[in-house]
């Protein structure tokens, strides 16, 4: 595991290198993939890493949990609450939109816009220190599209893209994070109550086990090759248009 970790450090280290930066900044949620990657980006830059915590009427126990993971890590933090700024921005919204808002769609619209604050206000404090934003997501995610578009997909690199949730699950333990951020239920903080899983329609362990080839329940195989197959635009390159001739 020592191993493991060397390997993503110098790696994150020559990414700083490359791009002619000073250092590495991730969002804190207070979930486990963000825990991780902020003792990652500490040891990779010891004294130019920042965590970024961004309540949005968030959850009081994830806000203590991202709190934790700063004080354990050792990294420096910083809080920007978004609370006023995603509600004046998206009620001006829908107040333009008048009787042509759509409800259904309102509710994922607000999530993603709660995504898509965060990724700027990352990438507004990432420029005031010279910094790369770091992403955050794993194998499970990036396979099945379970990020938002220029929100928490937003990102300069990412370095456990090609861990599986488990795999995550282990590296936080043996660097250290908070039991209380393992053992918790990942969600993405985007509405009262959400869940990834419950979201998803699956488990991260089938997902897990599907990405390794191993055998799972005919149903939770649907639900994953649907959502891979309808996120491929999040994955992909954007499509450009070419002059004929």
């Amino acid at each position: 595991m020592e191993k493991v970790i060397g390997d993503i450090v110098e790696w994150l280290q020559n990414q700083v290198k490359d791009a002619g930066v000073d250092g590495l900044l991730v969002g804190v949620s207070g979930g486990i993939d963000s825990a991780v990657v902020a003792n990652l980006i500490k040891r990779a830059c010891p004294d130019n890493s920042l965590g970024v915590i961004m309540p949005l009427n968030s959850d009081p126990e994830g806000m203590k949990h991202a709190e934790k993971v700063i004080d354990t890590c050792g990294i420096k933090g910083i809080t920007v609450d978004l609370a006023n700024t995603h509600e004046e921005m998206f009620s001006t919204i829908k107040e333009q939109l008048k009787d042509e808002y759509n409800e259904e769609n309102g509710k994922l619209a607000d999530a993603n816009l709660r995504a898509r604050l965060r990724m700027s206000t990352l990438y507004t404090v990432a420029t005031n220190y010279n910094y790369l934003v770091v992403g955050t997501d794993n194998a499970a995610e990036w396979y099945t599209g379970y990020f938002t578009k220029y929100g928490d997909g937003g990102v300069d690199i990412l370095p456990i893209v090609d861990f599986t949730k488990g795999e995550v699950r282990e590296l936080a333990k043996y660097l250290g994070v908070p039991d209380e951020v393992i053992s918790k239920k990942p969600s993405a903080d985007l509405w009262e109550g959400q869940t990834d899983e419950a979201e998803m329609g699956t488990t991260y362990d089938k997902i897990d086990a599907y990405l390794k080839g191993e055998s799972i329940p005919e149903a939770d195989k649907v639900v994953i090759e649907r959502m891979h197959n309808r996120s491929a635009h999040k994955r992909n390159a954007l499509p450009q248009f070419k002059k004929k001739g």
